[in-house]
């Protein structure tokens, strides 16, 4: 096995490559909310070249690389000796996410709904509990609950979207996360994520921006369940795959559901 080469089944083999940064999630600022969030050192991303074509329909071998002989080792760190960082995986679920969105006008009707008003703050309600989460604001709660008056300005395909499922989670965050009064932060590090992640060209034919990026959501089980990305299941605790068939590169963006660092 070639020096920086890490891992190779059904054909594939990739390699770690480091250079690559992520400044959506590590610049300053982005820091900062993450931490506000609870976040913070939770959610990470790391980039992976690999060596050919990908098919789609051989994603199941493209996963299982990454979960189950070792190509993605950085990622999946077990924070509370949850995650068992097992070699024997005996099923693999990569779920595909849509990826279509190319503008944050897709959450313009969040200001026409009245759940964030005018100046960008986030109207306020009553608080309740939709385990574990605590609803305080109209924004967790066309997020959350469904039974809601204003569930349905989001439809299903909507809610399945990558850039929807992002925004999501910054939403909820982690633990201890101390909500914004706001929606600017959220959208803010919505877009520089989604940016960061996912790759775009132009058509040569319709000279139109098109997404070329391919989005999984990944689970993985061995002889005692699931086993990556924890062995505890947790809405906030995701990993996602996001394949550049172009530059033949895949990231990982991961998050496993906790309390962040707070310094």
């Amino acid at each position: 096995m070639a020096a920086g080469e890490l891992g190779n089944l059904g054909g594939y083999s990739f390699r770690f490559l480091p250079q690559r940064a992520f400044p959506s999630l590590s610049a300053r600022e982005s820091s900062s909310r993450l931490r506000q969030w609870s976040m913070l050192g939770r959610i990470q991303a790391q980039a992976f070249g690999f060596d050919q074509t990908f098919q789609a329909y051989r994603k199941d071998d493209f996963v299982m690389v990454g979960t189950g002989a070792g190509a993605f080792p950085q990622v999946g760190i077990d924070l509370e000796n949850t995650l068992s960082r097992s070699t024997d995986v005996k099923k693999i679920e990569a779920t595909a996410v849509p990826c279509t969105q190319l503008s944050m006008s897709f959450f313009h009707r969040l200001y026409d709904e009245n759940i964030v008003r005018d100046s960008g703050h986030i109207v306020k309600c009553l608080d309740f509990f939709c385990d574990p989460f605590l609803i305080s604001d109209e924004l967790r709660k066309v997020l959350l609950v469904e039974d809601s008056e204003k569930y349905e300005i989001f439809s299903q395909p909507d809610r399945e979207e990558f850039l929807f499922c992002i925004f999501k989670h910054l939403c909820l965050g982690g633990a201890l996360c101390q909500y914004e009064d706001v929606l600017n932060p959220y959208m803010e590090t919505t877009k520089l994520i989604y940016k960061d992640l996912v790759s775009v060209r132009k058509n040569p034919q319709t000279k139109k921006i098109q997404i070329t990026s391919s989005v999984f959501k990944v689970t993985a089980y061995d002889s005692a369940g699931m086993c990556y990305p924890s062995t505890k299941n947790h809405e906030q605790t995701f990993s996602y795959f996001i394949v550049d068939p172009i530059k033949r590169h895949v990231y990982v963006l991961y998050h496993c559901y906790g309390v962040g660092e707070m310094s």
